[in-house]
């Protein structure tokens, strides 16, 4: 069974007149994360959106950039996409239920913070609503600032972005303390590490980019390193 059926299952099964926020308050067992996670980026991706009762081409591909959806299934997302910007909920209330949900599980929660990142750049441009958006949200997730800014600085940029922002590291650290950072990013990274999370196995391409972004980073500061030292 397709999580896009499994997804279009959990939405069918909301009473009549309940919001799609009643969701995260049901699939809180490890079997229904990855669904959760699904439902939880296109619906936060849906009160992010700007566009008004519709999903545009800009947002469809960003969805199935990161989720690989099949154009078969682009209608179940697109009823999820719809449903939550109808939901008379607000974001945070979703964001609370959502942390709620993930309680405990930084890791999934910073997963899905990279998916709305994703979302909001797909038009290429960041508003500063879509970052007071996200900053909320990471907020109310519990996550840390050095989070926030390490996670936007690998999505929004208008030069190369910072590799020690990348990482979350400071130029003052030890080269082997910053390389410790890097594989742990790394470890983290590994597709199993996500899955099990509750990050879906169609989403895989979030750990792609992020080992893409960490490693080009940790080359850059080991290359300026070895640069420096030959220079002492």
């Amino acid at each position: 069974m397709s999580i896009w059926t499994r997804i279009t299952e959990a939405v069918s099964a909301l009473a009549k007149g309940e919001g799609l926020s009643a969701v995260f308050d049901r699939l809180r067992s490890p079997p229904e994360r990855s669904v959760a996670f699904t439902i939880a980026v296109i619906a936060l991706g849906a009160k992010m959106a700007k566009a008004d009762g519709l999903v545009t081409r800009d947002e469809v591909t960003a969805f199935r950039e990161v989720f690989q959806i099949a154009r078969e299934d682009e209608e179940g997302a697109a009823r999820v996409f719809n449903l939550a910007r109808q939901d008379v909920a607000g974001f945070e209330d979703y964001a609370t239920r959502i942390r709620r949900m993930f309680d405990g599980q930084d890791g999934t929660l910073c997963d899905l913070m990279e998916g709305l990142f994703h979302i909001a750049m797909a038009d290429g441009q960041y508003h500063p609503n879509e970052d007071d958006f996200l900053r909320r949200v990471a907020e109310i997730f519990g996550l840390q600032e050095g989070d926030f800014r390490r996670l936007r600085s690998r999505f929004v940029t208008d030069a190369a972005p910072d590799p020690y922002d990348v990482l979350g590291v400071s130029p003052d650290m030890e080269i082997r303390e910053i390389r410790k950072v890097w594989q742990k990013h790394v470890r983290e990274s590994h597709p199993d590490r996500m899955i099990a999370r509750g990050v879906p196995e169609e989403a895989i391409k979030l750990a792609e980019k992020r080992m893409v972004d960490i490693n080009r980073a940790w080359e850059e500061i080991s290359q300026k390193e070895r640069h420096a030292d030959r220079h002492l």
